[in-house]
């Protein structure tokens, strides 16, 4: 009892530091359109937040990153589609005077290379797990220009970027970004929000390794101070304890 207290009382520490981290860094919100807003989460670093609409799932928002350094922006995920990517990218060189110069993709559904096409159009530079690259041929996407195996840390403009793969967990091909110089892990579709009460979308899902996944993302990443999910409210690390638990009750359910 008393341990499950003590547990209790540092997940609140966590969420309670976390919403202070937040509510003092959010202090910008552009609205670009009804279905494109961009949230300022940190110095020069941007929640895009886009809206769809698609079948049984209904109305929903995808979450993804704009980072903007010395007049050039660097993307995490584009929106579902060209159109809206388009919108965005018009955007930032407008209203936040950077061009777009390089795309992270989280794996290879739409809400991460939705607008990939039109961003190669650009020449934009777009960097993907193997693993996403091999889909993208099998699919018939359009394939992304660079890739990685377990890990690469990039050089943006003097900002250094870590993008890994733990393993398999809402694709076999998920990939994380971390910014360590503003403590940012940036987790995608692999990382849950703290109001899901389930894993979402496990068409494509490795069941049996996502919690092991996260576990590791934890380990790795245990101090970042915000943590973006793909879907959802952005928090702290009590998401990947979250994650954890949906993914594991997830598991034990199918066996």
């Amino acid at each position: 009892m008393i341990v499950s207290k003590v547990k209790q009382l540092s997940l609140l520490i966590i969420i309670l530091t976390t919403l202070s981290t937040l509510s003092a860094q959010q202090r910008v919100h552009y609205v670009v359109n009804e279905n494109i807003h961009l949230y300022q989460i940190h110095d020069s670093v941007y929640l895009h937040l886009t809206w769809d609409t698609l079948g049984s799932f209904g109305r929903f928002s995808s979450n993804g990153i704009v980072l903007i350094k010395n007049g050039e922006a660097l993307m995490i995920d584009t929106p579902m589609d060209n159109g809206k990517t388009e919108i965005l990218v018009n955007y930032i060189k407008d209203s936040l005077n950077a061009n777009v110069k390089m795309l992270l993709i989280g794996h290879y559904h739409d809400d991460c290379l939705g607008g990939l096409k039109y961003l190669q159009g650009l020449n934009v530079k777009s960097v993907a797990n193997l693993r996403t690259a091999e889909k993208c041929k099998e699919l018939g996407l359009p394939i992304p220009s660079d890739t990685f195996d377990k890990s690469l840390e990039l050089n943006f403009n003097g900002e250094k970027i870590v993008c890994d793969f733990f393993g398999g967990g809402h694709t076999p091909d998920n990939i994380t970004v971390w910014i360590p110089s503003r403590s940012i892990l940036f987790g995608g579709c692999l990382v849950k929000s703290f109001e899901s009460k389930n894993l979402g979308n496990i068409a494509d899902a490795v069941i049996s390794d996502w919690a092991e996944t996260v576990s590791k993302l934890n380990e790795t990443y245990k101090d970042a101070q915000i943590v973006i999910p793909g879907h959802g409210k952005i928090g702290g690390t009590e998401l990947l304890m979250h994650t954890i638990e949906l993914a594991a009750a997830a598991k034990n359910k199918a066996n």
